[in-house]
């Protein structure tokens, strides 16, 4: 039963898919209560430049263009959400319950914590940013647990900041997992001035540092962990919600039970273009969900379906990577050119021959190409899709 004109909606989480579900409800035409649920004292903000500008210290604030009281949302910070009753259509807080006709779930995801009693700093929020920012220092001792795109985001700025860095990383490359060890590879030049350690793991934080798995202890000021995140479903355990890493969702973003959808980070999406479950951890994924997580609540029968092709980018060492698609290890690597070139490219090709993926170092001309050629399902010669020389959209002209 589609949520009434004159319903409530209730959003529970308090980043960019927040703030555009809010958007999407007012632009789609819903004039009843909004509620946002938002366990953190900040309005919504922006997340990307965490790890970048306020990191090295260009800027203090990510604020998003959010007005609550443009948008009449009813704007409750530092309100933990502690669970759901699908029957009741209520959200249980600390504070009391919550009644919803509709519920968007968008409570995104909590980074990884590694064993032991010493301090250890994540990178997920702005009070997670300004506390690692006042601790990178000239000539402190950082080790930063994951060569991942945090990882190397991090270390960058703590370079920057005069830091002395190491990296432990438990594959064998930087972005190994990600990008395959090949291409990981190939950025090993850029890891020149932190002390890498490769196929290394990590016994525990202690007081002092770190303590690796082969007994080697790396003294440390700041111990940064980034070895990835889990999305935030505890507080829906017993819900009946079907949970599955993540809130299980179809490519319409609604749950398993009516008059729920989740977006972002915490949602495990159907995908139909690639026929398997995502959740895609970026945030142009967060943007372009609400607008279809909101239709298929104020609609019985919603049209819209969210299926785009995922794309994300990372700073890094003075260099730009961008990707664009999905692909598996069952995808083909292909080379646009030689991987020690300064600007270079990378595509994966599926059995089948379609273009599912590609890499860009310092060289995005290609793509809003790929995009397109991703989105047909279009499959290109491997042998020009190997010469740098041949753009993308030339591959598919006879």
């Amino acid at each position: 039963m589609a949520v009434p004109a004159d319903g409530r909606i209730v959003v529970v989480g308090g980043g960019l898919a927040t703030a555009h579900a809010c958007q999407q409800a007012r632009r789609q035409g819903f004039e009843g209560e909004l509620t946002v649920l938002s366990a953190e004292r900040h309005p919504p903000y922006d997340r990307p430049p965490l790890s970048k500008a306020v990191l090295l210290g260009d800027i203090d604030d990510t604020a998003l263009r959010f007005d609550a009281c443009v948008l009449s949302v009813d704007l409750r910070l530092g309100t933990t959400a502690t669970g759901v009753d699908v029957d009741a259509r209520r959200v249980l807080t600390a504070a009391g319950d919550v009644a919803y006709d509709g519920l968007v779930i968008a409570t995104g995801a909590t980074p990884v914590r590694l064993p032991g009693h010493g301090e250890q700093l994540t990178l997920r929020t702005l009070d997670d940013a300004l506390a690692l920012r006042a601790r990178l220092s000239p000539g402190a001792r950082v080790v930063v647990i994951g060569a991942s795109w945090i990882g190397a985001e991090v270390a960058t700025a703590a370079l920057a900041r005069g830091c002395a860095v190491a990296c432990v990383e438990a594959g064998p490359a930087p972005l190994a997992q990600a990008l395959g060890t090949e291409v990981g590879t190939s950025l090993l030049s850029w890891w020149s001035d932190v002390d890498l350690r490769l196929d290394a793991l990590v016994a525990e934080i202690s007081p002092d540092g770190v303590r690796l798995a082969d007994g080697a202890e790396l003294p440390a000021d700041v111990v940064v962990t980034g070895v990835g995140v889990r999305p935030e479903t505890g507080w829906l355990a017993g819900s009946g919600l079907e949970l599955d890493r993540g809130v299980v969702v179809d490519e319409h973003l609604r749950a398993s039970a009516p008059g729920i959808v989740a977006v972002g980070d915490v949602a495990a999406r159907w995908s139909p273009r690639w026929r398997t479950r995502l959740r895609v951890e970026h945030w142009d994924d967060a943007i372009g969900g609400p607008a279809v997580a909101i239709a298929s609540l104020l609609s019985d029968a919603p049209e819209p379906m969210h299926d785009p092709v995922p794309y994300f980018w990372s700073d890094q060492f003075g260099h730009k990577l961008q990707y664009i698609g999905h692909h598996t290890a069952d995808d083909r690597l292909v080379r646009r050119g030689a991987l020690d070139e300064p600007r270079r490219a990378v595509a994966w090709l599926d059995p089948d021959g379609r273009l599912t993926a590609l890499l860009t170092v310092d060289k995005p001309k290609d793509l809003a190409q790929a995009r397109k050629a991703i989105a047909a399902g279009l499959a290109p010669d491997p042998e020009r899709l190997a010469d740098p020389q041949v753009a993308i959209r030339d591959l598919y002209r006879g």
